[in-house]
């Protein structure tokens, strides 16, 4: 499950964040600038996978702009052998499911295909707005949103095909335009 999303400039401000899973307001702010200040503070050179604070961070780079996607550090497999093997609990605060007589983690999330979703996303929003930068992402705060919304539902992706999740956009720009001209 995707915790959170962060469009960051190469100054470290933020431009959009969405989140998925509550956090108090003095904790998004104090994880977003340490996260932000790791990530831009790593060379080209480096991987684009961060564990930070019980978060795999995965992040790209895109023109001036670093896309930064959260998820639920892995739990350790040998923690939670010892956790089930003292107590007949389920571990780590019900992460670990037992089935038969194995033992999975339920928050996994592949980095890999998180990059690829954060491509994807860049390729939906560059078709969209022709060559998506910052000012696109700043004056269309909320259309960006909605699209981030079309492709996440409660941290979860759901949709990547550009097509769907752009057809709703279009016909709400259609219909502005509409009310636009009828007023004139």
């Amino acid at each position: 499950m995707i915790s959170f999303i962060l469009m960051v400039n190469k100054q470290g401000q933020t431009r959009l964040s969405s989140y998925y899973e509550w956090m108090d307001m003095q904790e998004r702010v104090a994880l977003e600038s340490e996260i932000i200040r790791k990530c831009l503070s790593r060379s080209e050179l480096q991987c684009s996978f961060v564990e930070y604070r019980g978060f795999k961070v995965i992040y790209r780079r895109y023109a001036s702009l670093f896309f930064i996607v959260g998820t639920k550090a892995d739990i350790d497999v040998r923690k939670v052998l010892k956790s089930t093997s003292s107590s007949k609990g389920g571990g780590d605060g019900g992460n670990v499911v037992k089935g038969g007589d194995k033992l999975y983690v339920e928050n996994y999330e592949n980095e890999l295909g998180l990059l690829e979703f954060i491509h994807s996303l860049v390729e939906t929003m560059d078709r969209w707005a022709g060559s998506i930068c910052e000012l696109d992402i700043m004056y269309q705060l909320e259309q960006v949103h909605f699209l981030l919304d079309e492709m996440v539902m409660n941290g979860y992706i759901v949709e990547t095909n550009k097509s769907n999740i752009l057809r709703p956009i279009d016909l709400m720009d259609r219909e502005s335009k509409k009310n636009e001209n009828m007023f004139r």
